[in-house]
């Protein structure tokens, strides 16, 4: 039987796939698995729940809010708010668990449902399991006095907001910024945040209708947000998901700032400030080799996860760790928040820059970005990539002709019947040969 729950909640097609009555199911399911969890001396659990723009939303906002408060649980609503806004004022309200709805960066038809623990961190597999468990055999529901109430907060986002400032160890005054909002979940945040560090700002991608968010804008698509940092003269562009737990930039010259270059540049500015836990930077194994060699001459050790910023966070809290991140821009600055934050995030970016009084193009420098080739092999038995002695070899012969100045990375997919080739070489041309040669290989011997 599939999981229901995947690498970071519960997502599908609004509607179709995640229905207002699987959204109940859901919500009365984690009322009585959370706090049993988390017990407290109030005489009713609490939970808080923040929703994206998305239009699908709405319903199931209503539908998640009626189980929650049908199972016993008082229930105060956020309103629309960036996924690590919700993480934190999990913790800040002092709720039992938090609930937030949004499919991140995917498409509007799409949403999905995801829950943080006491405290705004992310559930280990086995809670999401007992949740998955509980669906469809749930409890008696509350009655009388024992029935959850259900409340708004007036303050959440400047609650929010003001944590992003204070958190800065330089302002941002004298800097000219465009953020792109994705017109999801930042638009009322990120351009505040931005204004009340010092910087002069430029909102686009800011005018959600409830179906154009991640359209042609936020982190998946820089073109929008490249042609404003050129058009207004700014100093540098700040791009977010539809639920604001990623970042990726652009620079002044229009280069693309990528999660790895990000990393580096926070991990040197910590490390700078003795403030880089066990002078440590955890990533996925995707992140670029350039990234791990700048960090080496840094003297900066870096350790490796599989890719999912869960289990970036999962190594982090193991090890104790300060930062960490994806290429794709999650950034975990586990002193100031318990998830992703891409607000966070270009906020301290940005603070690097100020500080320095280095363009965002030179900072970037500290890493050499190699050349990475990314090749699918579809329609291949991905279970034999790992004890196939053929593949192997021809793996070990292209890691040897590549030496310390490449990398070659195979990986089956987790939802389909494919082999990801990854290589990474000093120039695109020679990253394409390898990549294209041990892709033959693979259709060869799994196909």
């Amino acid at each position: 039987m599939t999981r229901l729950f995947g690498t970071d909640g519960v997502r599908g097609l609004a509607g179709r796939d995640l229905t207002a009555g699987l959204a109940l199911e859901l919500a009365i399911a984690a009322a009585e698995v959370l706090p049993e969890r988390n017990t407290t001396a109030r005489r009713r659990p609490r939970a808080v729940v923040g929703r994206d723009p998305r239009a699908s939303g709405e319903f199931l906002e209503a539908a998640m809010v009626a189980g929650l408060a049908s199972a016993g649980v008082d229930v105060v609503r956020l309103g629309v708010l960036p996924t690590p806004a919700v993480a934190f004022l999990t913790g800040e309200l002092d709720a039992d668990f938090g609930v937030m709805l949004s499919a991140s960066h995917n498409p509007a038809p799409d949403n999905g449902i995801k829950f943080f623990a006491r405290g705004g961190h992310k559930l280990p597999d086995e809670t999401e399991d007992e949740i998955e468990r509980r669906l469809g055999d749930p409890a008696p529901g509350a009655t009388g006095a024992d029935v959850g109430r259900v409340t708004d907060t007036p303050d959440g986002a400047e609650r929010y907001i003001r944590h992003l400032v204070d958190s800065l160890p330089h302002r941002l005054d004298g800097l000219r910024v465009v953020v792109d909002c994705a017109n999801g979940a930042a638009v009322g945040i990120a351009p505040e945040a931005l204004r009340r560090a010092g910087a002069e700002v430029i909102a686009v991608g800011n005018n959600p209708d409830g179906l154009n968010i991640n359209d042609g804008c936020g982190s998946t698509h820089l073109d929008a947000l490249r042609a404003a940092v050129l058009e207004h003269g700014a100093d540098a562009g700040i791009a977010h998901d539809g639920d604001a737990d990623r970042c990726l930039a652009v620079a002044a010259d229009g280069s693309d700032i990528d999660g790895d270059q990000i990393m580096a540049i926070l991990a040197l500015e910590l490390h700078e400030a003795d403030e880089l836990a066990e002078d440590t930077l955890v990533v996925t194994v995707m992140s670029n080799l350039g990234l791990k060699l700048a960090m080496k001459e840094a003297g900066i050790t870096v350790v490796e996860t599989p890719v999912g910023d869960r289990y970036v966070l999962e190594a982090m809290r193991a090890g104790s760790y300060s930062l960490g991140g994806e290429q794709s821009g999650h950034v975990i600055l586990q002193r100031h928040a318990t998830t992703g934050d891409g607000l966070l995030t270009g906020l301290h970016l940005l603070s690097a820059v100020n500080r320095r009084g280095v363009a965002l193009a030179e900072l970037a420098k500290v890493m050499n970005r190699l050349p990475q080739v990314l090749v699918n092999v579809r329609g291949v038995d991905k279970t034999r990539v790992a004890t196939s002695a053929r593949i192997a070899a021809e793996v070990a012969g292209a890691e040897a002709e590549l030496g310390d100045n490449g990398r070659v990375l195979l990986r089956p997919s987790g939802t389909e019947p494919m082999v990801r080739v990854m290589v990474e070489a000093p120039s695109h041309d020679r990253a394409q040969a390898v990549a294209e040669r041990l892709a033959q290989v693979v259709r060869a011997e799994l196909g």
